[in-house]
């Protein structure tokens, strides 16, 4: 499941003095996997991914994965924020390692496939 939601915000950046805008554009999916938070392993079922100001991340703005078992709540999370240098570093990790595995191991669709890349 795929669930975009969009809204627009304007804040006044105090230290800079300056407004800023932001999407709040989030991307929510079913995933299947597993986390490892502070009490342990635990199954996934949910992801969020969205482009925001960061929590703790020393940064103006990040990109924000949230790894969830929504079952389980707030405790089962695993939260990642990411410079967009550095987010753009793994998506491209995360399709290499993809394209690289056989195919038989990927459920037989590459991942530039998946990702409605062209595989040329």
């Amino acid at each position: 499941m795929r669930n975009g939601r969009a809204s627009l915000a304007i804040t006044l950046d105090r230290r800079k003095g300056k407004a800023t805008v932001c999407t709040y554009q989030t991307t929510s999916l079913d995933v299947s996997g597993s986390g490892k938070g502070a009490d342990g392993w635990f199954a996934l079922s949910s992801a969020s991914v969205y482009f925001d100001h960061p929590v703790h991340a020393a940064a103006e703005h990040t990109l924000n994965v949230d790894l969830l078992n929504l079952e389980r709540g707030p405790g089962a999370r695993v939260a990642v924020e990411l410079d967009p240098v550095s987010a753009r570093a793994l998506a491209g990790a995360i399709l290499e390692a993809l394209e690289a595995a056989p195919p038989a191991l990927v459920g037989g669709v590459s991942g530039a496939t998946r990702c409605g890349l062209s595989e040329a």
